[in-house]
């Protein structure tokens, strides 16, 4: 069957060169965006009652934008005044880059991981006197704790930020070629919101193995999957599968 209406479950690009325009524009699909999750602040309040003192802390270390934007929100909300001297553990470039929405970078102490979170244990290991908070999301990946507690530093893991399941009613009467997943979050959300959802002639694409676990579990079908070593991103694993199917148009 032929692929003309895609539905991806993320906000929007807002890069004006996402190859996802590309492909609208190469294989005259139709996609629209919408993100099945979303994030929600926790209060400054439910921070407290995890017994977190922002003034014991002379390190926070930073996953994600997200934690960037929520550590600072709940400090403000504390009316807690970060002191100069606090260090950063930033996980990726990305990360430290937007640190600077609220800091100044060159009179910081910001220490940079290249990637993934593994990556960084060695620049927490070599500051191991530092009293660490890792502000993060309610559904945190098991290595992180495992990480931090084989390096034996002073740690707190805080939660300043829950994923939230979107309200998507109004698509309930809506159908699409193609689901695109990126997380078991994004199951969790199709199914709260359409507990009888049956897949039929929808196909369903999905990045990475645990999004493919969660699509499996729920008996559904994987049409599409990526990364792959020939299409390492979604919109080639899109495109490839359109061409496929699309031959006879």
């Amino acid at each position: 069957m032929k692929v003309k209406t895609i539905l991806v479950s993320q906000p929007e690009p807002k890069i004006e060169n996402s190859p996802y325009f590309d492909l609208i524009e190469k294989q005259k699909v139709k996609i629209d965006f919408r993100p099945f999750i979303h994030v929600e602040g926790v209060s400054a309040k439910e921070v407290r009652q995890q017994k977190v003192d922002l003034n014991n802390y002379t390190a926070i270390i930073l996953t994600s934008r997200n934690a960037v934007d929520h550590f600072f929100r709940v400090a403000e909300e504390m009316r807690f005044k970060v002191p100069d001297t606090m260090k950063y553990f930033c996980q990726s470039e990305a990360v430290a880059y937007y640190l600077q929405k609220y800091v100044v970078y060159r009179k910081r102490k910001i220490y940079v991981g290249k990637r993934t979170f593994a990556e960084l244990s060695p620049l927490i290991k070599k500051y191991k006197d530092e009293k660490f908070l890792l502000p993060n999301t309610d559904k945190i990946k098991p290595e992180v704790p495992q990480t931090m507690d084989a390096l034996g530093v002073n740690w707190k893991q805080a939660t300043f930020y829950k994923t939230v399941v979107s309200d998507l009613s109004d698509l309930a009467d809506v159908y699409y070629d193609v689901l695109v997943f990126f997380s078991p979050s994004g199951i969790e959300s199709l199914f709260q919101n359409f507990p009888d959802f049956k897949q039929n002639n929808t196909r369903i694409a999905v990045f990475g193995n645990t999004t493919i676990k969660a699509v499996e579990d729920k008996g559904l079908r994987v049409d599409i999957a990526a990364p792959t070593p020939e299409t390492p991103s979604m919109t080639m694993a899109l495109e490839k599968y359109i061409e496929k199917v699309n031959k006879g148009r």
